[in-house]
């Protein structure tokens, strides 16, 4: 062996690893560079140096020391998993990938490596890599609650609600936790479980009673359920524990405004700064009839905000009430968006169409009150994240459906930013979905989605016996009580089939005509848009 490939004997190594092993880094290091002299090839010699750099945070000299001892035998799995680790502190993100894939390959039962692996891929949008390596990182080690958590997290971003609630209970199952707790809440709210999601939220806030987060997603939860006492006490709960806290001040507006108490809604939403605070403050003002303030708010926030389907319902209604040009040029013709589509994956004797009926029938999904809705029952959560077949299916048709919509818009309408915008198929998710059900007399009053960028409803049963336009649904460029100078406000009625959706930009005002007749009148309403990176 020549003198450069010579390996330190167990004595020689001896005074570094005594002083590595007591902390006194500064002279392990010393040691270490002196045994170099004399084996400049001595694997441990790089390998202890290199953690002993990495515990003075000399980071770059731990990295070469470690590759340095790579080089000599790239056959240590730890060694590629301690590379990684460096490479993700410097923020290289895709060195440090390779790193750990080389680790898990070299060594599958190194759980760290699979658990960092995963990590870095999260932090690279990999969702479906990263969720395989906390799998991996659990199956090694089943009681990692990290892993656990960070699946959860993922499948849920995913919209596998189903898989995030069983992630969050199995790392619940190992330590109790309030930001897993709240999760939790998060995930079963969305799946429309309603009082398990404020269980979960209240077990967050018996672990951190100042958790501000938690009272403002139980009040959200209180407000579905009806329960408005008790919603307006969790907002102030949260306001209480911190002020300025952006998501309890805006939820507590949106329940403001509902009671109809216009100036203190106002109020929470300019101390929220959050999501579209703007608009919904642009809202309290218009329907106050603060029209000089509104104007001037408006035409500061059209400067700055080209996409809001909510600033253009504003925007276009106070231009026709006062008969002025339309300012916002979002979408010039909203109306003429409005479309009527065939599903022929619900036409005729339908297995699709007869399952979604008998789940909307039997499967036991929460519901909640909804203002609007007059002899009806409306689903909650987001029903297109449910884990029944049916309502899957249906997504992934609709999403043809509305790549279709896209299509048909462009054609026509191709000189409007909503067009010109529309964004593309990987860039959507249905953001809500729910089934509405209703009754003899049932009938929605005229509103918008201000969450939507495209809206639509699918009709899954109609009364058979209805005339006229009864069950029928009007889109409107006038609703929602807006206050009125005259009459003069176009509108455009459609009779749908079973079969059939109805798609429109979210800005558009619309309404469900009532019926007069026995049979039910069964649809799912959606949201899509754009997805939020």
């Amino acid at each position: 062996m020549s003198k450069n490939n010579r390996q330190p004997s167990q004595q020689d190594l001896q005074p570094l690893l005594q002083a590595y092993q007591t902390g006194q880094l500064a002279a392990a290091e010393k040691v270490g560079l002196g045994l170099l002299k004399n084996f400049p090839n001595g694997f441990m010699v790089h390998n202890v140096l290199g953690s002993i750099y990495g515990g003075q945070g000399k980071v770059r000299q731990a990295l070469s020391s470690f590759q340095k001892a790579l080089s000599i035998d790239p056959t240590v799995a730890e060694l590629h998993l301690n590379v990684g680790m460096l490479f993700d502190q410097q923020g290289q993100r895709k060195q440090a990938i390779s790193s750990y894939q080389q680790a898990v390959k070299l060594k599958p039962a190194l759980t760290d490596a699979h658990y960092n692996l995963g990590i870095a891929l999260q932090a690279q949008g990999a969702l479906e890599a990263a969720a395989h390596s906390y799998r991996n990182a659990v199956k090694n080690e089943p009681g990692f609650f990290e892993a656990h958590t960070n699946l959860g997290t993922i499948l849920q971003a995913q919209g596998d609600l189903a898989g995030a609630v069983e992630s969050y209970q199995q790392a619940l199952a190992i330590t109790s936790d309030g930001l897993t707790f709240y999760n939790l809440g998060t995930a079963l709210k969305n799946q429309g479980e309603l009082e398990p999601a404020a269980m979960a939220f209240q077990q967050a806030i018996a672990m951190q009673p100042d958790y501000a987060d938690a009272y403002s997603s139980l009040g959200a939860v209180r407000r579905e359920q009806s329960l408005f006492d008790d919603a307006i006490a969790c907002y102030q709960r949260a306001i209480e524990i911190t002020p300025d806290h952006p998501e309890g001040n805006y939820n507590f507006g949106i329940l403001l405004y509902d009671m109809g108490n216009l100036d203190k809604a106002l109020q929470h939403f300019s101390r929220s700064q959050f999501h579209d605070w703007q608009e919904r403050s642009l809202y309290c003002l218009y329907k106050s009839e603060v029209f000089d303030d509104f104007e001037g708010r408006m035409d500061e926030l059209i400067k700055k905000k080209h996409t809001s389907p909510f600033l253009a319902t504003l925007s276009a209604h106070y231009a026709l009430n006062f008969n002025k040009p339309d300012p916002y040029t979002f979408c010039k013709r909203p109306l003429d968006a409005v479309f009527h589509f065939q599903i022929p994956e619900l036409k005729g004797d339908s297995p699709l169409l007869k399952a979604l009926l008998h789940d909307i029938e039997t499967v036991d999904i929460a519901e909640k009150q909804q203002g609007r809705l007059h002899y009806g029952k409306q689903s909650a959560g987001n029903l297109f994240k449910r884990p029944e077949a049916s309502f899957r299916e249906l997504a992934d048709v609709m999403k043809g459906v509305v790549a279709r919509y896209r299509d048909t818009l462009v054609a026509q309408e191709s000189d409007c930013e909503f067009a010109k915008q529309f964004p593309k198929e990987g860039e959507l998710e249905f953001s809500s979905s729910w089934y509405v059900r209703m009754e003899k007399g049932g009938h929605l009053t005229s509103h918008i989605h201000e969450e939507g960028w495209v809206s639509g409803a699918i009709y899954l049963a109609l009364p058979a016996g209805r005339t006229g336009d009864e069950g029928s649904i009007e889109a409107s460029m006038d609703g929602d009580d807006y206050p009125k100078l005259h009459d003069d406000f176009p509108a455009t009625t459609i009779a749908p089939e079973v079969g059939d959706t109805v798609m429109f930009p979210s800005s558009v005002f619309h309404r469900t005509i009532p019926f007069s007749t026995d049979e039910l009148r069964i649809c799912i309403a959606f949201d899509v848009k754009p997805v939020v990176v």
